[in-house]
């Protein structure tokens, strides 16, 4: 059965990689039905945000999600985090935690790497002033390619004596050797497609197998670079060499303390402040707005007035928001994620209990280029499937492509074709 897609982060030690899980899974100012898990001590639930499918048929006000939360047809939809300890120099070599850290990696579909772009940690945490965070993220990437170059050239010989006996092709014989890492056909097939290699396995160089290691590194471990720390003084000129060097698509700049902040702040009733936004309100504002009773707002102290002030200027007014939202967001884009919602009825949006009013109730994550099949695999096992409805209660094909908009309203009904 088709997996749920799992992120993973990673990240030196004090680089604040712990905050920004702890800002991706807290739930605590979100409205709804939150349960927040922690699978075990490395996995927890971050929330996603989405555009819900209760707001193309103007049903805002009745969308209840089962998990999650969804207020005016932004929905919070769950998904799995991977806490990926262990990254210090020479990982790939076992030093450190190096080992678990690989291992643990190769679960990920995707990679979040949280950079201190402030550069006051050295390449092992330690404080200091003016370190460059762009080779942080060169040492990431080359930490994972060693690994996976070191393990298939131990036994290259071996691999293409095997190769030519069995008469197998490129891709086969190298998802033997990478399944390891969590690997399929598909993804293998993709990187030598991307690399449109002539020449027979037997007879790559080094140089070419060090192309086929990269470019398989690309396709199985996408990475979101989030450079965190942004309201420190030290970031803005690390920021704009990092943006030169690397796909600015990559990047999302994030304060994951910031977030934390606010969202402590508001669950204590000291300001108004909802996640991802790029205001926040204290009771002073709202008073100024017209409102006498400053929302019920508690009265700040001078320290954290003037903290609001700061992260206003330094974060939310320059950047926009304190960007944690965004680094899931763009996880889910590079992974090409698709939200499905699978009802019991596809006039009524309803899940078919009793006397409830309640659309949407359900929401799942798909890989992109999935198909119906796959969707229904995944909600319903091996339970035979007669047929499939989308909205409006027409018949939808297995093997249609679901998409945003398109064959993302489904109802799987049970029985015997």
């Amino acid at each position: 059965m088709p997996r749920d897609p799992l992120i993973g982060l990673v990240g030196k030690p004090s680089a604040g990689k712990s905050s920004t899980l702890n800002s991706l899974t807290d739930a605590t100012s979100k409205v709804g039905n939150f349960p927040f898990t922690t699978i075990d001590p490395q996995r927890a639930i971050g929330y996603l945000q989405i555009d819900c499918a209760c707001a193309r048929f103007g049903l805002t006000d009745r969308c209840k999600p089962n998990y999650g939360s969804c207020v005016d047809g932004r929905r919070s939809v769950p998904i799995e985090l991977l806490d990926v300890a262990g990254l210090v120099p020479g990982a790939h070599e076992g030093k450190g935690l190096g080992n678990k850290f690989l291992d643990d990696l190769r679960h990920a579909d995707a990679l979040i790497h949280v950079v201190d772009v402030s550069g006051t940690t050295d390449a092992e945490g330690k404080v200091t002033r003016g370190y460059d965070p762009s080779v942080d993220i060169a040492w990431l990437r080359s930490e994972i390619v060693a690994w996976i170059r070191g393990n298939l050239m131990t036994k290259w010989g071996s691999i293409k004596r095997r190769h030519i006996a069995v008469k197998a092709t490129a891709v086969e014989t190298l998802q033997g050797q990478f399944s390891g890492y969590g690997s399929t056909t598909s993804v293998v097939a993709r990187t030598l497609d991307k690399l449109g290699l002539k020449e027979p396995l037997e007879d790559w160089s080094d140089e070419t197998i060090d192309r086929v290691v990269n470019a398989f590194t690309d396709e199985k471990f996408p990475t979101v670079i989030a450079l965190n720390k942004i309201d420190h003084p030290d970031a803005d000129k690390n920021i704009a060499k990092i943006a030169k060097m690397q796909d600015p698509n990559s990047i999302v700049l994030c304060s994951a303390i910031s977030e934390i902040f606010l969202r402590k702040m508001a669950k204590q009733g000291y300001v108004r402040y909802t996640e991802g936004s790029e205001f926040v309100d204290t009771r002073e504002d709202l008073i100024a707005d017209g409102d006498p009773d400053g929302g019920g707002l508690k009265e700040l102290d001078e320290k954290n007035k003037n903290r609001i002030e700061n992260l206003k200027d330094m974060v939310l007014y320059r950047f926009g928001s304190t960007g944690v939202n965004q680094v899931l967001s763009k996880a889910a884009e590079i992974l090409g994620l698709v939200p499905v919602f699978p009802v019991r009825n596809t006039t009524t949006f309803g899940s078919g209990v009793a006397d409830s009013k309640a659309v949407f109730r359900d929401c799942v994550l798909v890989k992109k280029n999935s198909t119906v099949a796959d969707v229904g695999k995944k909600i319903m096992g091996d339970a035979p499937i007669a047929y499939i409805e989308g909205a409006g209660g027409i018949r939808v094909a297995e093997d249609h492509v679901v998409s945003v908009g398109k064959n993302d309203i489904l109802s799987f009904k049970v029985g015997r074709a």
